[in-house]
């Protein structure tokens, strides 16, 4: 007979009013790499790294992401109005690592084109979302910014996302069935 067990008794099990273990559990829930973009209304190029981006709604087309609370980029993106979602490719840990580490250059560094709201479109990515901001709400320590989709396209055909999964970044292996390749492993962090 199966019988129920409280998550908090099950092995491995614990609270999750404790930051630290919802953090580290939560991370073996691999996540897409995203720069969100924008201009300020100066026009000067600002971006944040996301990791909670999800689509929402085909129809109308609505997307979402995240940024904390305490976030001053996410200050600068909402003050423009409009914003990019950039999803990284594999091997743009660089550019990744000067976003979040607010790097003053890294718009005159990082080769990009405006989308049509002005914000940067990254060179190099998998995929761009153009939006404008469509609501925002504060939801615990963090907003969850609504996004009507104006445009959207694919860079890199066929290209890896970027995947963040227990503190480190990965690609995904390639799509067998888009190319000709012999069988391949899964990454092990999978």
């Amino acid at each position: 007979m199966n019988r129920s067990t409280p998550a908090a008794t099950a092995p491995g099990g614990g609270p999750a009013d404790d930051p630290g273990r919802f953090r580290h559990v939560l991370g073996h829930y691999p996540t897409g790499v995203t720069v969100v973009t924008a201009k300020e209304p100066d026009g000067t190029p600002v971006g944040m790294v996301i990791g909670s981006f999800t689509s929402v709604s085909l129809d109308p087309p609505l997307v979402a992401f995240f940024p904390g609370c305490s976030s001053m980029t996410w200050s600068r993106i909402r003050a423009g109005g409009s914003f990019c979602v950039n999803v990284l490719a594999a091997g743009q840990e660089g550019l990744c690592r000067d976003v979040s580490a607010k790097a003053p250059d890294v718009f005159d560094r990082h080769p990009w084109r405006g989308a049509a709201s002005g914000s940067p479109v990254l060179a190099g990515v998998v995929a761009w979302i153009d939006c404008d901001i469509a609501d925002v709400w504060t939801v615990g320590d963090h907003h969850f910014v609504l996004g009507r989709v104006r445009e959207l396209g694919v860079e890199k055909t066929g290209a890896a996302p970027l995947v963040f999964s227990r503190g480190r970044f990965a690609p995904l292996p390639r799509r067998r069935d888009h190319d000709e390749s012999a069988g391949y492993m899964w990454p092990d962090w999978l």
